[in-house]
């Protein structure tokens, strides 16, 4: 990222931005497997619930402008899935290869990590190159291909799960969760 770029806790104001980037990937590639882009009570209303649930959201900012966003919430809603969380990373299409997806990545599994997470997932459209080799780097690995189980712009689309694995979080005790 230049050097004037920042990674920051979102704020109400962001939310037009966040917005802005995320239908941009509605609208016009298959990171989002959604049709119609989301109105700004929409982002409202994910933003209120990832706060009232204290689940982490995420900008990098150049200079005044929001370039990107992330967050990561629940993968499962069961107790059982409690030490798992299931993340996204969108990039303004003309910040895109300048290490803004890496640097909100990095982040969030800081955040992870401080958050006592163990697993950190990725749900990837399997043609997306780009957040596969981001998420390789970062030393995600591939567990899992779903083939066909979407269909956006006129196609099948499969979809891939990444998982990085954290330290597992101690009880005092010394035993596992």
């Amino acid at each position: 990222m230049p050097s004037a770029s920042l990674i920051r806790p979102a704020r109400t104001a962001d939310l037009p931005a966040i917005l802005a980037i995320y239908n941009d990937a509605i609208l016009t590639t298959t990171a989002v497997y959604s049709y119609a882009p989301h109105t700004l009570e929409m982002r409202q209303d994910w933003f209120a619930a990832k706060q009232r649930d204290g689940d982490p959201v995420l900008v990098a900012v150049d200079q005044a402008t929001v370039i990107g966003f992330g967050a990561f919430g629940p993968f499962r809603v069961w107790p059982a899935y409690k030490y798992s969380v299931e993340h996204s990373v969108y990039v303004d299409p003309n910040a895109r290869r300048r290490g803004v997806g890496q640097a909100l990545l990095a982040r969030l599994i800081d955040t992870a990590r401080e958050l006592d997470m163990h697993a950190v997932l990725a749900g990837i459209d399997a043609s997306n190159e780009a957040s596969i080799r981001l998420h390789t780097r970062a030393g995600f690995r591939e567990v899992a291909h779903f083939r066909e189980v979407g269909y956006k712009f006129g196609r099948w689309l499969d979809l891939k799960f990444f998982e990085l694995l954290l330290d597992t979080p101690v009880h005092p005790s010394g035993a596992a969760p």
